[in-house]
């Protein structure tokens, strides 16, 4: 199995074999508490206008999401799983679309199969992967608003890696320190109504979740991601 590392939008178009596309904060961490909050389907989508059209076709459907990490205009709520927890999804279909995350599922057109990647799943990624046993595995760090790369997903991708090499990695010190680098932002009392501190939290818990979100394109060019057990 040969795992490599990429980042961004470009990295999630050139991604073969089984791409991991991670977006840690937060869009994929909210998909993983979406479906733990009952959740029944989530819709990755790429831009505003396509997610406004989905919830037309869709009863019973929320909307998630964010530009510039605020909640967009129209929406249910942001992309933030603090609110997730504060609402309930029981029976919802979830369409979301953020600046990073979603693009990138759009984006992996090359791929043979697309999951998502977070540290509240990383392991339950790695032993999915392994069940499989790809020939190969791209991992995508989606970065700061998929331009700037961001210590969060780039650690998640070297978790992953290093579970799918089998290899030790010591992952705590450099969870804890996101608090001072990349997680900073959730700090900043002038962020407090989008982006809370409890998200860094929520976040950064590492294998929360024993379960996985793998992609499947539709026809219209949005990502529908299902909740697989591990």
């Amino acid at each position: 199995m040969k795992v490599k590392i990429v980042e961004f939008i470009e990295g999630a178009k050139n991604a073969e074999g089984v791409a991991v596309i991670i977006d840690v904060f937060r869009a994929f961490s909210v998909g993983c508490y979406a479906y733990d909050s009952g959740a029944v389907r989530i819709i990755a989508t790429q831009s505003i206008e396509e997610a406004f059209d989905l919830k037309t076709k869709y009863i019973n459907s929320v909307l998630i999401g964010e530009r510039d990490e605020r909640k967009i205009e129209g929406f249910d709520l942001g992309n933030s799983p603090t609110e997730i927890l504060k609402t309930d999804l029981r029976g919802k279909t979830i369409i979301h679309t953020t600046t990073a995350g979603t693009s990138g599922l759009v984006n992996a057109s090359k791929a043979e199969r697309i999951i998502t990647g977070s540290l509240v799943n990383a392991d339950a990624v790695v032993r999915y992967i392994k069940s499989i046993y790809p020939d190969q595995v791209t991992l995508v760090a989606m970065g700061y608003r998929a331009a700037i790369s961001s210590e969060e997903d780039l650690l998640c991708a070297r978790i992953i890696r290093a579970g799918l090499n089998n290899e030790k990695y010591s992952y705590e010190k450099e969870i804890s320190d996101l608090i001072t680098s990349s997680g900073k932002r959730f700090f900043n009392p002038d962020n407090l109504d989008f982006s809370p501190p409890t998200d860094f939290f929520l976040c950064t818990m590492i294998n929360k979740f024993n379960f996985i979100l793998k992609g499947e394109k539709r026809v219209d060019g949005s990502v529908d991601l299902m909740r697989i057990d591990i």
